[in-house]
């Protein structure tokens, strides 16, 4: 497996109308769990984003890694469920893929598998001069995020934070 993620593709199509992209990620992550629920494969997250085209993009995740079998596989049962439910109502396009070994920490489980890893953070503005941190995660919590050499950085003032890596 290489720096880029696997990823299967499919246009899903429904012209009912617009459903909001947090009401739709809110679907689609109770639906993916439900299909997911007894596999070794784990959602990791999921987007729903409007660029030129709407896309609705699912993260998943395995112990080992994933392969494009297993994204092939989770797309075809996402895309059947979400065809009998018609819960999109707009044309979108369906991504299922690996995070990529540069994903991002948004979430407390995200944060806690990468213990004792070596992360990037970028803030949204300098904290003591400096914008962008890169080092072992100390620990975290609903409020901070602590790294070696670094004081405590509030989670509200963090735009991104990535697993590092050495190329």
């Amino acid at each position: 497996m290489g720096s880029r993620p696997l990823f299967h593709l499919c246009r899903g199509y429904d012209e009912e109308g617009i459903v909001t992209a947090n009401n739709v990620e809110t679907s689609v992550i109770g639906i993916a769990e439900n299909i997911l629920k007894n596999s070794d494969i784990e959602l990791y997250d999921v987007e729903y984003v409007k660029e030129k085209d709407w896309y609705l993009r699912i993260f998943i995740e395995k112990e080992g890694g994933i392969d494009h079998n297993d994204c092939q596989k989770v797309s075809e049962l996402i895309e059947k469920e979400l065809d009998e439910k018609d819960l999109i109502k707009n044309p979108y396009i369906l991504e299922v893929s690996s995070p990529g070994l540069d994903r991002p920490l948004k979430k407390d489980k995200d944060f806690m598998r990468a213990m004792g890893e070596k992360i990037d953070i970028t803030l949204f503005a300098p904290v003591n001069g400096k914008k962008e941190i890169t080092g072992e995660l100390l620990s975290y919590d609903e409020n901070a995020v602590t790294i070696e050499n670094f004081e405590p950085i509030p989670r509200e003032k963090i735009a991104n934070a990535r697993l590092h890596i050495d190329f």
